[in-house]
């Protein structure tokens, strides 16, 4: 990732509907807030925040162990986003659980131990995340072994 400014565009559709556009060739997409707010018709705003965290945690595994010339693909990865209340009763994301799974056993990757203890730092959207909400992180390889 570059430094700099990072753009993205909401416009509203309807009700809880907002169009996002990221601008160049990307795609936008469509927001939308669950029933009974919205009407479900695309990702919420805490969706979103998942999938930014985990897609950057999968960027940065990868991005580590390629450094190394390791090929670990396909990978996947899992994010729950724990809603509740606050103590002040508002709705809040209390926590954030990511799951990453190789595509490969552990036995068949080099470095991987070292990858293991340093990739997270890397990863710019989970830091800055983890700085006001708690986020737990597991690496498991294909064969179903907890790595992290």
């Amino acid at each position: 990732m570059s430094e700099g400014l990072v753009h993205v565009e909401l416009t509203q559709q309807q009700d809880y509907q907002f169009q996002i556009k990221f601008g160049g060739h990307v795609p936008s997409l469509l927001g939308d807030e669950p029933p009974p707010l919205g009407a479900g018709l695309g990702p919420s705003p805490v969706q979103l925040l998942a999938a930014a965290v985990g897609n950057c945690l999968s960027d940065s595994l990868l991005f580590a162990l390629r450094k190394f010339k390791q090929a670990p693909e396909p990978l996947r990865c899992e994010v729950d986003a724990e809603v509740g209340r606050n103590a002040e009763g508002r709705m809040r994301v209390l926590g954030l659980s990511a799951k990453l799974t190789l595509g490969v056993a552990a036995a068949e990757l080099a470095q991987l131990d070292r990858v293991l203890s340093s990739f997270e730092a890397y990863c710019t959207v989970t830091q800055s995340v983890a700085a006001g909400i708690p986020v737990q992180i597991q690496v498991w390889d294909s064969l179903g072994q907890q790595l992290k």
